[in-house]
């Protein structure tokens, strides 16, 4: 990818650069459109494999994940995963810690699909984006700016409206939101592309899954063979299942702008929120929508505060362009 960026703007006319550049940026959108629907329905996947353990298919989520990223490293003659697996580097800490997150993030998940909590899950990940914000306070030190504040107050008046609607505290939201927050935390502070370190990751997992899966296997608790040949395709499937939205993100992350991004993102939460409500028939009473509603309207906040906040950099960027437009021409 980033040979075609650096040939396109050698010595091309101009209207190829500019041909050149709107078909990366539509591959991107495209690729991005895709990651985020797949993730989508993913409720309609799990709904798939309800009456097995939730252990049971994370460990199977983890060991087919490993065998087809792997595969697909191997296919491209990328090895780098096993350099970072055997080293003893900060990177590989980071990715050792993103390892213990996801796999927290993948088991609440795939319980909630199975306790029919499809649009708690849901509300997870349109809160994510919050739950970042605070995180970059708590561990950045960063400061809020007016319209962040208010989006975290709404948040936190949603989840006590939500709390109440429920009757508990919405957990399952909360630590889906927190553990997907600090994973992506982690995952901003390494280097290595995202197969890379989906490889390093599963690599990590993959004896306590291996593990997991021979004990149900033995105690004659496994699905896995045992439970009809499409609870077993299903659950060797969760691998392709896992990589395909991945790869297909991170062909997104280098084509297109963050801010186009960052937008692309709640269709997963939304298409999961109809797929509990409309196809899996999950409640969705008033005060439920009230809660969602103020969450929507923090999310709507910070869009702004990300629209603004962009307009102002590339102005900034620009700004000493304007003020000597010889400067530019120099070679």
């Amino acid at each position: 990818m980033s040979d075609v960026i650096a040939s396109s703007g050698a010595g091309a006319p101009a209207g190829s650069v500019s041909h050149d550049d709107a078909g990366e940026l539509r591959l991107g959108t495209l690729a991005g459109i895709a990651a985020y629907s797949l993730w989508g329905v993913f409720p309609l996947v799990f709904h798939q494999v309800r009456e097995v353990a939730a252990t049971e298919v994370l460990a199977h989520r983890i060991i087919w994940s490993f065998v087809v990223v792997v595969g697909v490293l191997f296919w491209r003659r990328d090895h780098t995963w096993t350099s970072v697996l055997r080293s003893h580097s900060v990177e590989r800490s980071r990715l050792v810690a993103a390892a213990v997150l996801v796999s927290i993030n993948w088991l609440v998940y795939v319980w909630a699909v199975s306790q029919a909590r499809v649009v708690e899950a849901a509300l997870g990940y349109y809160i994510n984006p919050l739950i970042t914000v605070a995180l970059g306070v708590v561990v950045l030190g960063e400061h809020l700016r007016r319209l962040q504040v208010a989006a975290l107050v709404l948040a936190v008046i949603a989840v006590g409206v939500l709390t109440v609607a429920y009757g508990r505290v919405p957990w399952v939201s909360l630590v889906l939101a927190c553990s997907f927050a600090g994973y992506g935390y982690l995952k901003k502070a390494v280097t290595v592309s995202a197969a890379t370190s989906l490889a390093v990751e599963t690599a990590v997992l993959a004896p306590l899954a291996l593990a997991a899966a021979a004990v149900f296997q033995v105690q004659g608790t496994a699905s896995f063979g045992h439970a009809g040949t499409g609870q077993t395709l299903i659950l060797a499937a969760l691998g392709v299942v896992t990589a395909v939205p991945l790869l297909l993100f991170a062909t997104a992350a280098r084509r297109i702008p963050l801010s186009l991004l960052g937008l692309l993102q709640y269709l997963t939460p939304t298409m999961q929120l109809m797929c509990g409500v409309v196809l899996l028939g999950e409640e969705f009473p008033p005060e439920r929508v009230a809660g969602f509603t103020l969450v929507w309207m923090a999310l709507g906040l910070l869009t702004v505060d990300a629209v603004r906040r962009s307009g102002r950099s590339r102005r900034e960027i620009d700004a000493p362009q304007s003020r000597d437009p010889g400067e530019g021409s120099q070679h």
